[in-house]
């Protein structure tokens, strides 16, 4: 039997999370044959050594530590609405949220996070919603929703430190890249989509949007990358684990949480900050919410193409 259970979350993650306890799944992409090529472009992320976490920040982004990285490839932009249209097409892929028959959304009304029915990536404020746009980033996709997108490509969730070596090579037009106490805003512009006004009641909606934003309206960071912070969170292959136990032997129980990075349209530099660069969020991965997407990764030696096939 499937139950839902809403969980607060502290500073610097989510503002809350619905997690789906769901049978299980049929009709995976894994029972599917070859897919057709994705219209989506992989930048080369290089090898290097770099600073993961901010000793600044809050306890969970807590010891920095460096770290080495071999090369791999990451989507430039979050996987969109269209994209993951042409995947359910293919492969009659069901999502957790269609499946269980809601999803969480923030109702700015009741100033709080809740469960509405018929909430899904095609319509994710619900059925009397818009329908999500195609250029949008989809969310109310679970983790294993977004895992299994990757899988059926031949890709992979990256690490959460990979992405964060990722976005530290900047995560705006300009390459800044944010750390704890930086303005979002320079000279009146606004430098990702995230939250103004008063949270979570009213979104000003000063930077453009008031929900999610087309990927790369923002412009694009010096390594190719779009949407490193803010409008969607995106989920990671990686366990939440406190970086000082990161080199230990992990086994995850129930409840078990997969980090999310990147920060969204609902964060407000005043509460979460989390379109930083070092900030985690986290969810159960049978989770679905109107804040979070993702976007694959692939290691080099996989063959895939930095650009997309015709």
């Amino acid at each position: 039997m499937a139950r839902w259970r809403l969980i607060a979350m502290g500073l610097g993650a989510a503002a809350a999370t619905a997690a789906i306890a769901v049978a299980a799944q049929v009709g995976r992409p894994s029972e599917v044959g070859p897919l057709l090529p994705r219209t989506a472009a992989m930048v080369t992320i290089p090898a290097g050594v770099v600073m993961i976490g901010d000793n600044q920040a809050a306890p969970e982004e807590r010891p920095a530590f460096s770290q080495k990285f071999a090369a791999f490839r990451l989507d430039r932009t979050p996987v969109t609405v269209a994209q993951f249209e042409a995947f359910a097409a293919e492969t009659g892929h069901v999502t957790d949220a269609e499946r269980f028959g809601e999803s969480a959304v923030m109702d700015p009304k009741a100033g709080a996070w809740g469960l509405v029915k018929g909430a899904t990536w095609r319509r994710p404020m619900g059925p009397e919603g818009t329908a999500a746009p195609a250029d949008h980033p989809v969310t109310q996709v679970s983790w294993n929703d977004a895992s299994a997108f990757c899988a059926a490509y031949g890709l992979r969730l990256p690490t959460e430190f990979e992405w964060e070596r990722a976005a530290r090579m900047g995560q705006t037009a300009d390459g800044h890249v944010f750390k704890a106490g930086d303005p979002v805003a320079w000279k009146g512009r606004f430098r990702a989509n995230i939250w103004q006004g008063v949270f979570p009641i009213h979104d000003s909606g000063e930077d453009g949007y008031r929900t999610t934003s087309p990927v790369g309206a923002f412009g694009e960071t010096p390594a190719g990358l779009t949407d490193m912070a803010g409008n969607v969170w995106e989920w990671t292959a990686s366990w939440r684990r406190p970086y000082a136990d990161r080199d230990k032997p992990f086994k995850p129980g129930p409840g078990a949480e997969r980090i999310q990075r990147g920060g969204s349209f609902l964060c407000d530099p005043g509460f979460c900050e989390g379109f930083r660069v070092s900030a985690r969020s986290r969810s159960t991965p049978d989770s679905s919410l109107i804040n979070v997407g993702f976007r694959c990764a692939a290691d080099l030696s996989s063959g895939r193409p930095a650009t997309p096939r015709t």
